[in-house]
């Protein structure tokens, strides 16, 4: 049997993740913590939390607002 999308919970972002961006921290959705080969995102990653059921549909929007950016100094 195919599996949908929309009936796919291993898709669904179950974190949401602020990184360091070009102007500042910027929110993304991922589907799990993989930092990868050597950790080369961590320095990138500057807060996350595990969303519950619940919030893994909102929007990024929604959930930025819900979640403020961390203090960060960019200096």
């Amino acid at each position: 049997m195919a599996r949908t999308r929309a009936t796919d919970a291993e898709e669904i972002p179950r974190y949401f993740v602020w990184v360091r961006g070009l102007e500042g921290p910027e929110p993304q959705k991922w589907t799990a913590m993989d930092f990868g080969v050597g950790d080369w995102k961590r320095p990138l990653v500057l807060a996350y939390l595990e969303l519950p059921e619940d919030e893994r549909r909102l929007s990024l929007s929604m959930l930025a607002r819900r979640y403020p950016p961390p203090r960060v100094d960019f200096s």
